[in-house]
């Protein structure tokens, strides 16, 4: 699970990159390389009783589902922050454990 978990990370850190790749530079690609520092040292996770929570700086990137009991969701799905503090169930946006799911910088 942790290499999927690191596989995730560096996938929304690529995401973020790219994002800001897009911008225009207007000589300001050292702010750029500073935001780009920024965000990937932002990127922590820690993880709960069921769930690993993905944080980016001040804000929930995510929820992945941690155990194998869960009446509703399977072990490495990503669901979406609903608060800091507990994730959407509505729905999975993919599983980690599987793979080819879409990731974004923004969120799940």
């Amino acid at each position: 699970m942790q290499d999927q978990i690191n596989t995730l990370i560096e996938a929304i850190k690529t995401d973020y990159d790219r994002w800001s790749d897009r911008r225009p530079n207007d000589g300001y690609g050292d702010i750029k390389d500073k935001m780009v520092l920024e965000f990937n040292e932002g990127l922590t996770v820690k993880a709960g009783k069921k769930y690993i929570k993905i944080m980016s700086n001040s804000s929930v990137w995510g929820f992945v589902v941690n155990v194998d009991n869960d009446k509703q969701f399977r072990k490495g799905d990503l669901l979406k922050a609903a608060s800091w503090a507990a994730p959407a169930r509505n729905f999975a946006r993919g599983n980690i454990l599987d793979g080819g799911y879409n990731v974004q910088w923004t969120g799940s």
